[in-house]
């Protein structure tokens, strides 16, 4: 199976997340001998972070071959994501995401990829619930099913009950999905450019651990293109070009896994992605956008 069949993308943390290239992890990531929760930033960029207001919304991408360079290198692909992001920062998120995508190889029949996922997310960034399966041309799918939680100190602990039954202890200062987005729009609104964190997404076999590079560009003031933004909501936004690259931590400077490319909006809403797997690039684009009530906190 390929690489990019052993990829789960799950943009929240578009909330994006994109969310893990496959199998080059034999064993758990254990955790670092010092345990020193989130990673440091300023007093003020980390107080922000807590009262960043996420858009639950639904999304409809689109996906289309944008380069392939390589003889092994798929001559055609097209695709489509649908994305579902809600919750509030007093009861927590909730994102399920389903990516079908259709690739026809130099050589061989066309094969069809269909990944789906299921995540909820503590809004303190204390506990993180995961599910996700993948199937490639009807075959029996893929599955991951697992809790993460952080405590008081010590290392995150992880539960999985599937693909087996294990118990994973991993580094304390990793992030999860939608608190990476948070740190994002913190970075971005505070006009710093380059971030550097753990990320644990539960993907592949649920093992894995990516160090992330993280580059935000300088506010985009041209308008965008599709239809679906062009909405009140949006209009007067901030958004930011922003590219993430996702790096094996057992592969030391070594090229990213893959490297995702979009542009965010300071409420977690998303467009003009870019998912670059190395030797084919896909790219995303918005067609359809509906935005969903967020309940007002009940605390």
């Amino acid at each position: 199976m390929s690489k990019f069949e052993r990829t789960r993308f799950a943009l929240g943390f578009l909330c994006v997340m994109l969310l893990a290239a496959g199998g080059l992890l034999t064993g758990p990531v254990l955790a670092a001998s010092a345990p020193s929760g989130v990673p440091p930033l300023s007093s003020g960029l980390r107080a922000s972070i807590e009262s960043i207001p996420l858009a639950s919304h639904r999304a409809i991408y689109d996906l289309s071959l944008l380069e392939a360079t390589g003889s092994k290198s798929p001559t055609f692909a097209r695709g489509r994501i649908a994305f579902d992001f809600r919750g509030s920062a007093c009861d927590g998120y909730t994102q399920s995401f389903r990516q079908l995508t259709e690739l026809q190889p130099a050589e061989g029949p066309t094969r069809i990829s269909d990944m789906r996922s299921a995540t909820f997310e503590d809004a303190a960034g204390k506990s993180f619930a995961f599910k996700s399966q993948t199937r490639v041309d009807n075959e029996p799918a893929d599955e991951v099913d697992g809790r993460a939680q952080r405590g008081a100190s010590g290392p995150v602990s992880v539960s999985l009950s599937r693909p087996k039954i294990e118990k994973l202890h991993l580094d304390r200062d990793i992030l999860f999905p939608t608190e990476h987005l948070k740190y994002i729009l913190a970075a971005a609104k505070a006009d710093q450019h380059i971030i550097e964190v753990k990320v644990y997404d539960g993907s592949d076999t649920g093992e894995k651990i990516f160090q992330t590079t993280t580059f935000i560009g300088a506010p985009r003031t041209k308008p965008p293109a599709e239809s679906a933004v062009q909405i009140p909501l949006l209009k007067n936004m901030r958004r930011w070009p922003v590219t993430i690259g996702y790096y094996d931590m057992s592969r030391k400077d070594e090229t990213p896994n893959y490297v995702l490319s979009f542009e965010l909006y300071e409420n977690g809403i998303s467009r003009a992605l870019r998912l670059d797997y190395g030797d084919f690039v896909l790219a995303g684009k918005i067609t359809n956008l509906e935005l969903l009530p967020t309940p007002a906190c009940s605390k």
